[in-house]
């Protein structure tokens, strides 16, 4: 595929956090397909650069951006990079984030604990205080990763839930807030997703988990991270120009659930995953783990 003439996010400037794999590459070739140039921003040992190279070899325009954004200075210092680089910024994802640990509360260790409030609160509030001002002369969006489990929590990863949660609030807050500027700010709230997050081979949840995960879906499988970018795209874009503060649920039904739905959809249509059009091109969808410190249940 090549970027669309007439995309829906024609020349317009992204910086995506947590670019290097899962959901965050996806949005990145998502993305480039509706015409936006992309600053795509990940950790050091993150596959950034595959991203941003396979992207350009499309037709692409995009630019890596490493380093901890927990950390004020590289925050500020990832916006500037990205002025320096295009002019201006018209949408944020703060897709970044972690899921580090699955266990009972009591046995949480306090330092996946920090890490996980470092990666998925304070990259978020450091990213959006400094992006504002740039969005606030574009009349931009800022679009958030939260999660079916900040609306419902989740056993097992309480404190994961918890931070989504906080994402959750902000983002209606910052939403309220910076509308007077004409930015705008939403959230995508996904369920279970094809990604080595809800794998055990290649995460910390256990095979009970698992299927449990899949059992509570009333679509019976995962989304794959096609069906969540596609979701960002349209939130990116002027068409979304009247949504703001909202919390878009992808997640299979499984907010609205009530116990393992999910296995009434056992050999049904609704279980297959569908093939997409950007699938082929990634690379990292399994890798968001990679090089983490998680610890499995």
């Amino acid at each position: 595929m090549t970027v669309q003439s007439n995309g829906r996010l024609l020349d317009k400037v992204a910086i995506i956090t947590g670019a290097g794999t899962g959901i965050g590459e996806a949005i990145a070739h998502k993305f480039f397909h509706e015409g936006a140039k992309i600053v795509a921003c990940g950790l050091k040992s993150d596959p950034v650069l595959d991203v941003v190279n396979k992207i350009n070899s499309m037709g692409g325009k995009a630019v890596p951006f490493q380093g901890d954004l927990s950390q004020e200075q590289t925050a500020k210092a990832a916006i500037d990079f990205a002025i320096s680089e295009f002019g201006r910024i018209d949408v944020l994802v703060n897709n970044a984030g972690v899921f580090l640990f699955a266990g009972e509360t009591q046995e949480y260790e306090t330092k996946s604990f920090d890490e996980t409030i470092l990666n998925n609160i304070r990259t978020v509030f450091l990213m959006t205080k400094y992006a504002l001002p740039h969005l606030q002369k574009s009349k931009g969006n800022i679009i958030a990763a939260g999660s079916e489990a900040g609306e419902i929590g989740i056993p097992y990863n309480t404190v994961y839930g918890g931070t989504k949660a906080w994402v959750h609030a902000f983002i209606e807050g910052v939403a309220v807030e910076q509308a007077k500027y004409s930015v705008r700010a939403n959230c995508v709230c996904p369920g279970p997703v094809d990604t080595a997050w809800t794998h055990r081979q290649s995460g910390p949840m256990n095979l009970k988990m698992e299927k449990s995960l899949i059992a509570a879906t009333p679509m019976g499988r995962r989304g794959t991270v096609e069906e969540i970018a596609n979701v960002y795209a349209f939130l990116a874009s002027d068409e979304a120009s009247f949504v703001t503060g909202a919390l878009w649920f992808v997640d299979g039904g499984i907010t609205k659930s009530k116990g393992p739905i999910g296995l009434d959809a056992l050999g049904k249509d609704v279980r297959d995953e569908p093939e997409g059009k950007i699938l082929k091109d990634l690379e990292h969808t399994q890798d968001g783990l990679k090089n983490k410190n998680y610890k499995s249940a």
